[in-house]
């Protein structure tokens, strides 16, 4: 296996589809009602899914783990949430230097946490 998708259970995959869009400026690959797919950069897959009609339903709620953006340099992570910020990001965390390196997490409309962050280098 060489191809990688992380799902995420959204209230409205079309109302993500949109945030996710202007956040990272990337256009999905595929929306239909749903569900959502983004490519990204890296190969890795971002799929966006009604819980609703997932079989089988799927237990819990959205917003109980992270998505992680690796981000080459601490300049990189304070330049991200700066651009996320000016897109309308909330930002549940600004940008911060914590024991693995520094790092800002926003959330997406259903809870998501999203961390962009920079390893330091002996971290």
């Amino acid at each position: 296996m060489t191809d990688h998708t992380v799902l995420l259970y959204v209230s409205s995959p079309e109302a993500s589809a949109r945030f996710y869009a202007n956040l990272l400026g990337l256009e999905p690959a595929f929306v239909s009602p749903p569900f959502a797919l983004f490519k990204l950069a890296s190969g890795t897959e971002l799929g966006l899914w009604d819980p609703t009609v997932i079989q089988p339903a799927p237990e819990g709620g959205p917003g109980g783990g992270e998505l992680g953006f690796k981000a080459a340099s601490a300049e990189e992570v304070d330049a991200t949430h700066e651009a996320w910020k000016a897109r309308g990001a909330t930002i549940t965390l600004p940008p911060t230097s914590l024991g693995f390196g520094r790092s800002f997490v926003a959330v997406d409309p259903d809870g998501h946490r999203l961390r962009v962050y920079a390893m330091t280098p002996d971290a």
